[in-house]
């Protein structure tokens, strides 16, 4: 293969144009980090070695010097928030807003952040008018989100109807399960308000968002019972064994008092023991547990609680047969089972806790929304013992 002359002539050409461009670049860097004030790239020193004390003081020392340098303006105001200075981000971010040289774009972006400075400050009526006014921008979806959650929190249950509706992700699995949860909210205030239609009508569209929501079964038990349907009640109740059996635990106590109503005390009991057979519960076992010590004494109580921990031995399974063991015990013995009982009562109280299966929050109580990152049903009626006893 012959080499053509010319092409031994353009090689030195172009490693020199190569040469030129890269020089160019080079000097551009140069030129641009030199027009930079040193405060700003001793800030970014600072956030890089996880300072935001001092990365803040040279911000501003920045930001006096070239006062048109917006990308600062928004870190600083981002930082200043992440630290709970509310009062000096909103100040950041509303200068942003009023100055006239802002493109559409950063406009919209200062609006989002002082949106987010009045949320983070708990000034949720002005939070809300920002982000309605970024309706229908190109930060629509954002303006919805942070909608959603002042709705939430103000637990105004028919406008974050409105705004799930609109969400650009709707009929998703979690969107569903939202959903029924704040048709859940405004059956249960409609029912501790004694207003049974309007809680019959919120549990049939939640129930038919999500015709797996273990809550709307609950609640419609609930209202059954309360007009005196105690069949339609039980048989309510019962679906939550297809839906999710983990929260069976929170319709026994129900189920009991219906059956007892009802003259049916021994059916109710033999239905909790096939419960807890095929789907093993610290609290389903609590509930049995206090209900057979009460009607048929502290040996069959006793048996229950053996007969379970050999299934699935827990400390707080154990905790309830030393109970038991103390009532049936001879007088001269009680002084060494309490004492056996209160040093294993003391460590079940640490782990006798639900906890969040979506950011690890743990609690005494039970919530249908995580307290710590809002999740809801993120926190199933589990003690956190039972995890440590799943393979």
């Amino acid at each position: 293969m012959e080499i053509e002359f010319w092409w031994l002539l353009a090689l030195p050409l172009f490693f020199a144009l190569g040469w030129m461009a890269a020089r160019v670049d080079i000097r551009h860097v140069m030129k641009e980090s030199r027009s930079l004030p040193r405060s700003y790239l001793n800030g970014l020193n600072f956030l890089l070695n996880e300072q935001p004390d001092k990365a803040i003081d040279a911000f501003i020392e920045a930001v006096r010097i070239d006062p048109d340098t917006v990308e600062l303006h928004f870190a600083l105001g981002s930082l200043f928030r992440r630290r709970g200075e509310t009062e000096r981000a909103i100040r950041m971010h509303q200068h942003l807003i009023d100055r006239e040289d802002l493109n559409e774009s950063q406009r919209l972006q200062a609006l989002a952040e002082l949106g987010q400075d009045y949320l983070k400050a708990g000034l949720l009526d002005r939070a809300e008018s920002v982000f309605l006014r970024l309706r229908g921008t190109a930060l629509n979806d954002i303006a919805l989100r942070d909608l959603l959650e002042i709705y939430q929190q103000e637990k105004d249950w028919p406008k974050a109807i409105d705004i799930a509706k609109a969400l650009p992700d709707h009929e998703s699995v979690w969107w569903r399960k939202e959903m029924a949860n704040f048709h859940c909210e405004m059956a249960s205030d409609a029912l501790a308000d004694s207003r049974l239609d309007d809680a019959d009508t919120a549990i049939q569209s939640a129930l038919q968002v999500n015709p797996r929501s273990v809550r709307g079964s609950l609640i419609k038990g609930d209202l059954a019972a309360r007009r005196g349907d105690l069949d339609e009640a039980v048989a309510a109740w019962k679906r939550i064994e297809g839906q999710d059996p983990h929260y069976l635990s929170l319709a026994a106590e129900r189920l009991m008092k219906a059956y007892d109503a009802q003259g049916r005390i021994e059916d109710g009991l033999q239905l909790l023991r096939a419960y807890l057979e095929r789907h093993s519960s610290l609290d389903l076992l609590d509930v049995l547990f206090d209900r057979t010590l009460k009607l048929a004494g502290s040996l069959s109580a006793y048996d229950l609680v053996r007969d379970e921990l050999r299934r699935n031995p827990s400390v707080l399974g154990l905790d309830k047969m030393l109970e038991a063991a103390l009532v049936a015990a001879p007088t001269e013995l009680r002084p060494d089972i309490e004492l056996v009982r209160q040093l294993v009562h003391s460590h079940t109280r640490r782990v006798a806790r639900y906890r969040c299966d979506s950011c690890g929050f743990k609690a005494r109580q039970f919530y249908w929304r995580c307290p710590a990152c809002g999740g809801w049903e993120t926190t199933p009626p589990r003690r956190t013992e039972e995890y440590d006893l799943v393979p």
